[in-house]
Formats: structure tokens, sequence, C-alpha cells
């Protein structure tokens, strides 16, 4: 059992990788409590899609961290936690190899252009968790609660968070560009929408390449009476206005994908800002004779990379507590989606 550290262990935000990081460390042993600007439900992962699947890696521990997050996501799938292990196809509109991570989980088959909708060339069927966030952040926060606060507030410094507690989370995504400051992150922002569901059961994905980074993308993620319908990844614009001109082209490329959604009723939009970055920064560093671990710039992946990150923000408390330096910085740790 870990010492109990006065005062708690401080996590700054309230996303998906801040609520992740936090249940984490609480039931480990350790004391925390959450500073959020804006309450879970209000942060740029309520406006994530999700499906889990790790995009543009380039570093070793990124795909151990997606397959330790598929496990737990695996292991809470549920009404309650609103996770669901969906079969689906991820395709593209020219010859792509599979990527390696896909080859090696449940359900994984290849598809050719007969199996596939018109347009596309070639896919693979594979079966992955399928995550409603709304309902799973708001779990993630009745998990957390039981053993630690979340109270509303910002922090002016890293130098001002370290005064108050001797371990400092750092989970604020894009909001990091000024807290730290760093200016190796950038925004990309997403849209997509919510419609009844006329009888989807199965998700569909375009398939991402490398070295693309498309302003337009197909997804069609089921959840239950509802199916999430996206998207757009726009890097450099960070507008939370909704745009009604993409909304259309969104649902017209999901029609064509699937014409069942052509008479869905339209019940939500969703608009957020992925916090993204050369590489994800999972790291500690001593400030002021205190620590500071970040844990940010999961791009569109911090569903896919949560509960893997938020292992590693525990070894590195568990390295505080045994005394151990920081390690420097690795530099480049690269994902994308």
């Amino acid at each position: 059992m870990p010492p109990k550290l006065p005062p708690p262990i401080l996590v700054i935000g309230a996303g998906v990788s801040g609520l992740t990081t936090a249940v984490c460390l609480a039931e480990a042993g350790y004391p925390v409590r959450i500073r959020t600007a804006r309450p879970p439900l209000q942060t740029t992962s309520c406006s994530a899609g999700a499906l889990w699947g790790p995009f543009l890696l380039e570093d070793p521990r990124l795909i151990d961290w997606c397959h330790e997050t598929r496990r737990v996501l695996r292991s809470l799938a549920g009404e309650r936690a609103g996770i669901r292990i969906v079969a689906g196809v991820e395709a593209a509109t020219r010859r792509v190899p599979p990527p390696r991570w896909a080859t090696e989980i449940e359900g994984y088959t290849l598809r050719g252009p007969d199996d596939l909708p018109a347009g596309f060339v070639t896919g693979w069927a594979y079966t992955a968790p399928v995550v409603d966030m709304p309902v799973y952040l708001a779990y993630l926060c009745e998990r957390f609660v039981q053993r630690g606060q979340i109270e509303a507030g910002t922090v002016a410094s890293l130098a001002d968070a370290v005064a108050e507690a001797p371990i400092v989370v750092n989970c604020t995504g894009y909001g990091a560009r000024r807290l730290v400051p760093d200016p190796m992150l950038r925004p990309i922002r997403g849209q997509l929408l919510v419609v009844d569901n006329p009888g989807i059961d199965e998700f569909f994905a375009d398939a991402e390449v490398d070295g693309e980074d498309p302003s337009e993308l197909t997804y069609i993620l089921p959840q239950g009476d509802r199916v999430v319908l996206g998207g757009t990844a726009q890097p450099g614009r960070r507008s939370l206005r909704l745009d009604r001109s993409e909304a259309r082209r969104i649902l017209e490329r999901c029609v064509a994908v699937n014409p069942l959604l052509a008479k869905a009723t339209v019940r939500e939009h969703r608009v957020g800002v992925r916090p993204s970055r050369r590489s994800v920064r999972v790291e500690r560093v001593e400030l002021n004779g205190g620590h500071v671990i970040h844990n940010y710039g999961h791009g569109g992946s911090g569903v896919t990379l949560s509960w893997g990150c938020a292992a590693e923000v525990l070894r590195l408390v568990q390295d505080v507590d045994s005394g151990q330096p920081a390690a420097p910085s690795r530099g480049s740790l690269g994902v994308g989606r």
C-alpha cells in the first residue's frame, strides 16, 4: 500500500485522460483531487465518437497503452459504462495494407470490394469497443467520487499547482499549450452528429493512411438506439461553432455508405477540438521541489490511450515514492488520429 501523501495528488483536467488517471491513482490508494475548468460533460472528450483504435503510431509504448486500454474497456462493457463491443469494417478507397494491430484482435478478416460499400476497394473487419462518451464520463465521475473530490477552478501556473500539492498531474489537453507552455500543441477541430438508429449494428470507419491528414472523415458508430456519424479533422481550427454545411456533408457521406441513414432523425450535433501534438507527452519533470507528471497530447486517440497512459502515470507516481529521479525526456512519441 503506497504511503498517503499530504496534501493529495492534484490532477488538472476532467476529460477522459484526467478522469481515468484520477481513478487509477485513487484506486491504487493515493489521495487524489481533480481541479477542472469545465465539468466533464462539457470537455472535448464528451464530443468524441468514440471508436477504440490506434492510428499513426511511432513509439512502441503506444501499442502497449492502446491494448491495455482495450483490455480495460472490454472488462467494463455494458450499459452502465456506455461501452459496447461492436463488430465492423474499416475501409479505404485505394489499396492499403491493414495496420498490424488490427490483424491481432478479435474478428479480424480481410474484405474485398464486393464486401464493401461502393467506392471502397480494400478493407478489414474486426471487433472493438465503441464508447458512448457522455455515459462513460458520467460513469468515471461516479467511480472517482467514491474516493476523491472534483472541484471547479483553474491553476494560474504549474508552479502554483506544485505549491499546493507535491505531485501534480497535467491532463489539460489543448490547455497545456498555455499552461506548460507547449507550442507543439495544435488544435484539430472535429464535428459529428448523433441520429436515431435505423437498425445499424456494425461500425464503419475510413481507414487512416500514414502521412495523410484528411479534413473530412467518414465513420458510423452504433450506440444502442443512437448512431454517431462523423466527421471532420481540421488542423489549426479552434471554433466550437456548429457548421451546418459540414453537418450536411457528414450526413451525405454516411448515407452513401449506409442508405438506412437517409431518413434518420438528427438528435444532436457535437463540436470539439482535439489536442494534437507531434508526440504524446507522458513524463515526469521536477519543479520547485515538487513533481509534475504530464499526460496530454493524445490528439483524437484520448479514449484509445486512456487506461494505458493512466497506468504509466501511476508508475511514475510510484517512482516518486521510491525516490527515483525523473528520467530525461524521451523526445518524440508520435501518435495521431
